[in-house]
Parts: C-alpha cells; sequence; structure tokens
C-alpha cells in the first residue's frame, strides 16, 4: 500500500510539472481604458546625454493627472536604438490634453567627462489631445526632440512629437497575444514596430489567421471563449463561449476555412466550429490533458497531442470523429510536418529526442537526440529545414532535413517559446517570453533584425501571409 501511495506522488508531481504556465489574472477593465507609450529609436546626436525621469502621467481634459507605469526610467542611446515600450496604464475612459514628464536628472558628457544639466522643477506639460475608449487600448508614439531638449549645452527640458501610429496594410499585419496582460499586440511584421494593441478576454494563447476572410481567432483559456478579431478594422467583433473548465490553449483551423477546432485542455475534449455562426458542430473526448494541436497539409486529419496520457489522438475532420489514438513517449507536447506530409516530427516535455513518425502507419522512422528543455519546433515548408529552440536559453539550432543533423546555430536576446516563419519576408518571428518581447530573424544570414516590447509573458504570434 505504502509503495502504491508513493508510486502516486511520485506520478502527481511528475505530470504537476507538464502544466502550462497559469496566467495572472488581471482585473478586468470595467469603464477604464488603456494607454501604452513607445518611443521611436534615438536620434545619433543624443549619444552623449543620459537622463533619468520620476514618473509620466496623462493629464486629463480637467486637470486631473494620473501617473504611468514606466518600464525605463533612464534614457540613453545604448538602450534606445529600438522602438521601445517606455511607459503604460489603465486610465478612466475620456478626453486627455496631453503627457507631463518628471525628469530626475540629467547628464551630458563632454571633454572632461559627463556633467549634470539643469533640469525643470516642475514637470514638463506637452499638449497632445487624444481620447481613451472604453475597455481599449491606445498606443501613442514618441519621437524624443535632441535639439529642443538641450538648452545650450546647460539645461534639459524633454521634448517629444506625440501621434497615433497609422494601421500598417492589412498583409503586413501581424499579431501577438499576450497572456498575462490580457492584449493581442499588433505590429508592422515589415518595420517591426507596434502599431496598435487590442484588449482581449483573460488568458489569450494560440492564434489562428483566416488570411481570406481576414479575422484572426484567439483562445482564452482563462474565459473558456473563443475571441474573433477583424484583422482590417483591428478590433474585437465576436466571442464564443466554451463550456466552463475547457481551458483552451490552442486553436487550429482548416485551409478552406470551414472548420475551427479548439483544444479544450481542462476537459480532455476538442470542439469542432463553425468559424462563422460560431456554433459547436462537435464535441469530441481525446486523451488527458491536450495541450497542442496540428493540422495536415490537406486539413482532413488533425493530430491532437494529450501530454498526461503519453498519446497523440488523430481527428478525422470531415467526419467529425476520433479515428486512431497512438501511444507516445511521455509528455507529447507538439508537432510538425515536412513539406510532402510524410513526416511527422514531434517533442515531448520530459525526453531528450525528438521523435520522427510516418503518419500513415504512426512507426517510428527515427530518433534524434536534441537534449532536454526543447520548447518549440519549426519546419520550413519551403526547405524542410528544422529550427528548434528551448525556452530557457536564446539558442535556435538548424538541422537538416536529409542527415537530421544540426547544421548551424543562431541566438536571439533570450528563452524561445514560439516560432512562425513570414513567406513574403523570408523570416523567423520568435516569442521571447521572458524578456516580453518578440524578434524577427532574416533566415538567410540568420540575424535579428528588428525586436518589438509587447506584453506580459507573450505566448503566441500570427502574421499575415505566415508560411
Amino acid at each position: 500500500m505504502k509503495k502504491s501511495f508513493g508510486s502516486f506522488l511520485i506520478a502527481l508531481i511528475f505530470f504537476t510539472g507538464c502544466e502550462m504556465k497559469p496566467a495572472q489574472v488581471k482585473p478586468p477593465l470595467e469603464g477604464q481604458g488603456e494607454v501604452f507609450l513607445y518611443l521611436e529609436p534615438f536620434p545619433q546626436e543624443a549619444e552623449r546625454l543620459k537622463f533619468t525621469l520620476g514618473g509620466i502621467n496623462a493629464l486629463a481634459a480637467d486637470g486631473t493627472e494620473t501617473p504611468l507605469a514606466l518600464s525605463f526610467e533612464e534614457f540613453r542611446l545604448e538602450d534606445l536604438k529600438r522602438q521601445r515600450l517606455i511607459a503604460s496604464g489603465r486610465l478612466p475612459q475620456g478626453s486627455y490634453a496631453g503627457l507631463s514628464f518628471a525628469v530626475k536628472r540629467a547628464l551630458l558628457k563632454g571633454e572632461e567627462g559627463e556633467g549634470d544639466l539643469i533640469v525643470p522643477k516642475q514637470s514638463t506639460k506637452i499638449s497632445f489631445p487624444f481620447t481613451v475608449p472604453r475597455e481599449k487600448a491606445v498606443v501613442i508614439s514618441m519621437t524624443f526632440k535632441y535639439s529642443e531638449s538641450v538648452k545650450e549645452g546647460t539645461s534639459f527640458f524633454p521634448s517629444f512629437s506625440l501621434l497615433i501610429p497609422g494601421k500598417p496594410l492589412v498583409t503586413l499585419k501581424a499579431f501577438a497575444s499576450n497572456r498575462d496582460s490580457n492584449t493581442v499586440t499588433v505590429f508592422d511584421k515589415r518595420s517591426g514596430r507596434v502599431a496598435s494593441v487590442i484588449e482581449t478576454g483573460n488568458g489569450p494563447g494560440g492564434i489562428v489567421l483566416d488570411q481570406r476572410a481576414r479575422r484572426a481567432y484567439v483562445a482564452l483559456s482563462e474565459d473558456d471563449s473563443i475571441e474573433v478579431i477583424d484583422v482590417e478594422r483591428g478590433d474585437t467583433i465576436n466571442r464564443m463561449r466554451l463550456n466552463a473548465g475547457d481551458r483552451p490553449p490552442e486553436l487550429a483551423l482548416t485551409p478552406d476555412g470551414s472548420a475551427l477546432i479548439s483544444v479544450n485542455s481542462g476537459s480532455d475534449s476538442v470542439s469542432i466550429i463553425n468559424p462563422f455562426t460560431l456554433i459547436e458542430m462537435k464535441r469530441l473526448t481525446v486523451g488527458h490533458r491536450p495541450v497542442s494541436i496540428l493540422l495536415d497539409r490537406t486539413g482532413r486529419k488533425a493530430y491532437v497531442f494529450n501530454s498526461f496520457s503519453n498519446t497523440v489522438s488523430v481527428i478525422d475532420v470531415p467526419n467529425r470523429a476520433v479515428s486512431a489514438t497512438l501511444a507516445t513517449e511521455v509528455g507529447p507536447l507538439r508537432g510538425q510536418f515536412n513539406r510532402k506530409g510524410d513526416r511527422l516530427y514531434v517533442f515531448f516535455e520530459r525526453s531528450p529526442y525528438l521523435i520522427v513518425y510516418d503518419p500513415v502507419t504512426f512507426s517510428v522512422i527515427k530518433r534524434i537526440f536534441v537534449g532536454s528543455g526543447l520548447s518549440v519546433l519549426k519546419v520550413d515548408t519551403q526547405n524542410d529545414m528544422l529550427y528548434v529552440g528551448r525556452k530557457y536559453d536564446g539558442m535556435i539550432e538548424v538541422y537538416d532535413p536529409f542527415s537530421l543533423m544540426p547544421m548551424e546555430t543562431f541566438s536571439v536576446s533570450g528563452g524561445v517559446d514560439y516560432m512562425t516563419i513570414d513567406n513574403e519576408g523570408n523570416n523567423l518571428c520568435v516569442v521571447i517570453p521572458d524578456k516580453k518581447r518578440l524578434a524577427i530573424v532574416e533566415l538567410v544570414s540568420k540575424k535579428t533584425i528588428a525586436e518589438m516590447d509587447v506584453g506580459d509573458y507573450p505566448y503566441w504570434t500570427a502574421v499575415m501571409g505566415e508560411r
């Protein structure tokens, strides 16, 4: 009896470690909105300047000031060579007259070293009328004006030009879900700049795009819901409520856009949904704790990875039925197909091996030692190269599709949790949760060409024109 209880306890500890990180539930906005201040890259002429802010406040039309949370306090060129999120916060809905900036200290480097500049004793106010809608987000883009800020090399009065960014072309839009912020960040995949933020329900996770209908579907794991976003408008247009306790982490959409499939991790099920009416057409029981889903190239078969039962459920999508349940190694997390669709690559939470399966017979073709801690796999269907990343370091390995041996490595600024490929730019879009950012990596040179600050615990990214 003691031995059985001990075995049960070990298994419980083991499986508890496999659970998805719970979202830190953010209180609902309830009549408020949010503002996000993004600073454009510092001008080169500011290389000798360094200043520290004590705070940034939003100025309401009636004179009321509301402090924003600073992401940056010290401003210097070496940290501001790209667009950065410098402050954000909730605001009551309504009209605002501008922003105020409190300066703690400013230093200017000269021939004899750094010297203090005279700074204003009162906050500097910058007029910029804007409106915060109810339960919506506003992004304000800021450009630092060096020549107007540094007066005669002796004093410093911060000056910024402010504007609401324009919308990117629909074909250039990309999205990042932020689980702990309850937001989706919209960015321009070509320029690598944030354009807007969409407020969502609790725990946004996987995103799928209907490229033709120009809709984005977002899984809300903490709300047991799916949110629908109009890609062109950049706004939520509908929401579907699933069953209580479903906790959907990810979604899949058939290539013809006729079926949306929700992985319901909390209820060991999948829902096959009409994406236009948002009516559940069928609910199927799968294995224990399904965490992800993969469609084959035709969209006729879906593979559901059940991490706690060590199985993959194969769904016959047209007939809305489970056609097979396949045994795997411990803790299957995700899979990817090669270009022809005759190889299925699967990695596991507790195994150092990436396993190649025949998707028809589900026989093992090859076991590839990749080491522990694998968190993401992406197959480039243009050349079948495999990109492998880990959550605990920023190293991405590239595997040859023929020898299945690592060819080269490159790094990003932090641990990797998800990747996708932009077909138009031939770029790899990388989610880096611990840094609260996304990176865009050029696949030819393997160089990071852009980084974007997003929200808390970014989980997923999806781009128009995804490969």
